[in-house]
């Protein structure tokens, strides 16, 4: 199996769980490493957030044993408060920083964080080297091809990333205008990959084991960033591991195998989040693990209805 080294840490893989705001939270990461995820990456945290003590924030540094090697997102607009959150933090059991200058939300957006860094590479710069002057663990960044068509800048980002000090940097083939529609450009990622020397991690369209042999194989870029396929599919990490090393083509679950995981799923929820909640979460899991399932329509019409771990358990026992 080839492995990743990122900085002084070596991923025993090359498969990355990408960060999703309300998807990475710790029982869904706990499943995607159980399947063979090589990094985890966790669910963006504000730096001002955690500057402020906020409550919701601190939850979600929340770093479970057997992780490891998990990622924790960053996202801010200020070198210095950036700078002073990370060294707050670092002895958290994260192993590497990453910073998001990827996010296309409005609200982060509109605030000068996120995406909208790229179309700043000189503070984007900026907010790198103060961080990596503040820790010892390392920096990676997460960037788009560029913020609109008409201002594709991944591969000057990335070159100034890298001299600023990042350790790898994840370029995710859309710009912020596309969102997460039309084609990832894989060749925005090459090109990133022959600019600098630190790794690179290609992202966009990764939703098969193939798909994931060809983003190695038309790029050469370094690890694989698997996001949306990962909703619902903890499972490809292992097929896509699996395909990388003996180019078979491992079975898709079966209904009875969803069904424990959806099960399992549920129940880790439920002691991180308490039932109200956690079953509240389960919800759109539920959605993805069943979507193309016969009666997967009816099922997710019905799921909304759901409000304790007996009720699901009696909706999988009828339709799964």
């Amino acid at each position: 199996m080839k492995t990743l080294k990122i900085g002084n840490i070596e991923l025993p893989n090359l498969c990355v769980l990408a960060p999703m705001a309300g998807v990475t939270d710790l029982p869904f990461r706990l499943l995607c490493r159980e399947q063979g995820a090589g990094l985890l990456c966790m669910e963006m945290v504000s730096a001002k957030a955690i500057s402020y003590h906020n409550k919701n924030t601190i939850a979600l540094l929340k770093i479970a044993p057997g992780e490891n090697p998990v990622a924790l997102q960053l996202f801010g607009s200020e070198p210095e408060l950036m700078a002073e959150v990370a060294a707050s933090i670092e002895d958290l059991p994260f192993d590497i920083l990453d910073i998001n200058m990827g996010c296309p939300v409005p609200k982060i957006v509109n605030n000068g964080e996120g995406s909208a860094l790229m179309k700043d590479p000189a503070l984007a710069g900026k907010i790198v080297e103060s961080i990596t002057k503040a820790i010892k663990k390392p920096v990676t960044v997460k960037i788009r091809k560029g913020f609109t068509e008409d201002s594709v800048n991944a591969v000057e980002m990335a070159k100034r990333l890298e001299a600023s000090g990042a350790a790898a940097i994840a370029v995710h083939g859309r710009t912020r205008e596309q969102y997460y529609s039309g084609k990832a450009d894989w060749e925005i990622i090459s090109q990133v990959k022959e600019a600098v020397s630190v790794p690179v991690i290609g992202n966009g369209d990764v939703d098969s084991p193939e798909k994931a042999k060809a983003l190695l194989d038309e790029t050469g870029c370094d690890g694989i960033m698997i996001g949306r396929a990962a909703e619902g599919d903890p499972w490809i990490f292992k097929r896509v591991n699996h395909y990388l090393e003996t180019g078979e083509l491992l079975p898709l679950p079966t209904r009875e195998e969803r069904r424990e995981m959806i099960l399992r799923h549920a129940k880790m929820q439920l002691d991180e989040k308490g039932e109200n909640c956690g079953m509240r979460e389960m919800r759109k899991h539920v959605a993805w693990y069943t979507a193309g399932l016969p009666h997967s329509a009816r099922l997710r019409g019905m799921v909304g209805e759901i409000s304790t771990y007996h009720d699901l358990e009696v909706l999988l026992e009828k339709y799964l």
